[in-house]
């Protein structure tokens, strides 16, 4: 579901952790997706679900439009995964959220 209810990547990341999305996730080298950790657990595609997304737009400079994922897994881990979008974009992550299923909006 997306929805912009933050005002900044800050305020996002921080009450995304305070609702539990604790993990920070990245895209490896070999398409899947774990945490930073270096004994993180990884995950194919159609084993992470994204509950939420939110868009930010830099003001001033386009280097500061961002996105932040809150994903949950199929054993119950949660966590985000942060982003550019437009120019600054990683290929890599963006080909790989194409790949996750989106959780509806229940409303």
């Amino acid at each position: 579901m997306y929805n912009n209810r933050y005002s900044t990547l800050v305020e996002a990341t921080n009450a995304l952790m305070e609702r539990g999305f604790t993990e920070q996730f990245q895209v490896n080298e070999d398409g899947r997706m774990a945490g930073t950790d270096k004994d993180a657990k990884s995950y194919a595609p159609e084993k992470l679900t994204v509950v939420e997304y939110h868009r930010f737009e830099g003001e001033s400079a386009p280097e500061d439009m961002s996105v932040i994922y809150a994903i949950e897994t199929d054993d119950g881990t949660k966590g985000t995964l942060i982003d550019a979008y437009g120019t600054y974009a990683s290929a890599e992550a963006a080909e790989f959220i194409k790949k996750l299923k989106i959780e509806e909006d229940p409303a």
